[in-house]
């Protein structure tokens, strides 16, 4: 650690404190992420080596730059680039609606990051605002970047299981939240969704469930209860149950007032990738 100093605490990540530091050397900002190893027989967390080895391969503008891993006594450090404040924080300093020009820079951001991850074979998992890094120092427009790691997956051919508890409540697919552990990148772009809504909301969650039958009845009511004619093997998932049967919303403008017609067409059923949607957005007013 003599390469670097340690200044005030941030907050906590999924395994581990974060504080803000410095390089010594040139007095540049970094955020120094402090994973404890406080009993020697467990080693380093899982979540930890997962989010090392990822990153050390990822190497994208809209992801997180890791620069360095120190281990000392009793201790990993994590050494990360700096940025000023979360997304969540970002909605609670702006205090408001976000300009339409604002929305669509983010959402492009969160979308080349999120293309550049699948399309080398990771899957994040833990989409969520809290988990979006913003730099605004230096810059004109507020700069965004895939943080956290600790719950992400390489993913490859042939397919696997993986865990049912990934994604916070709020930004967790339908599927997932019904136990199933056969998915793939598509449970990132339903995330993503869900922060576009939140982001051109004013910050307001679009899902703000209290569990998951609550999550699930949200999503119904506003979407529309699923059947297998419609959604084939839904019954079967693991943790299915039936639920009362809710028509879809008329228009995407009840829940989100201030999207235009395009930001208001549905959504793809297979939740795919981005080519479409930077289509339809990207190269029109929100």
């Amino acid at each position: 650690m003599e390469k670097y100093q340690k200044l005030g605490k941030i907050g906590e990540g999924t395994y581990g404190t974060v504080y803000r530091g410095v390089i010594r050397d040139t007095l540049d900002s970094i955020a120094l992420k402090l994973v404890r190893l406080d009993d020697e027989d467990e080693g380093v967390p899982s979540s930890a080596l997962r989010e090392i080895s990822l990153l050390k391969q990822l190497k994208h503008p809209n992801v997180v730059s890791l620069y360095d891993v120190v281990h000392s006594s009793g201790s990993l450090v994590l050494v990360f680039e700096y940025c000023d404040l979360d997304l969540k924080k970002y909605f609670d300093n702006v205090g408001g609606e976000i300009d339409s020009m604002t929305v669509r820079s983010l959402m492009h951001q969160l979308l080349s990051g999120l293309a550049y991850c699948h399309a080398n074979n990771v899957m994040h998992r833990d989409l969520k605002p809290q988990n979006l890094l913003i730099n605004t120092h230096g810059h004109s427009a507020p700069q965004l970047k895939l943080a956290d790691f600790g719950l992400a997956r390489a993913f490859g051919i042939p397919v696997r299981c993986y865990s049912a508890e990934v994604v916070t409540l709020w930004y967790r697919p339908p599927d997932v939240l019904f136990g199933a552990k056969l998915y793939n990148t598509a449970i990132d772009m339903w995330s993503a969704g869900c922060i576009f809504g939140e982001i051109a909301n004013s910050g307001k969650p679009l899902f703000p469930g209290a569990d998951v039958d609550d999550q699930l009845k949200r999503i119904f009511k506003v979407l529309g209860t699923p059947s297998d004619e419609i959604w084939p093997g839904i019954s079967s998932l693991p943790d299915y149950k039936p639920f009362p049967y809710y028509n879809p919303i008329t228009s995407f403008r009840q829940l989100i007032p201030s999207l235009c017609a395009n930001g208001l067409r549905p959504p793809s059923r297979n939740r795919k990738t981005h080519q479409n949607y930077n289509k339809i957005v990207f190269k029109t007013n929100i």
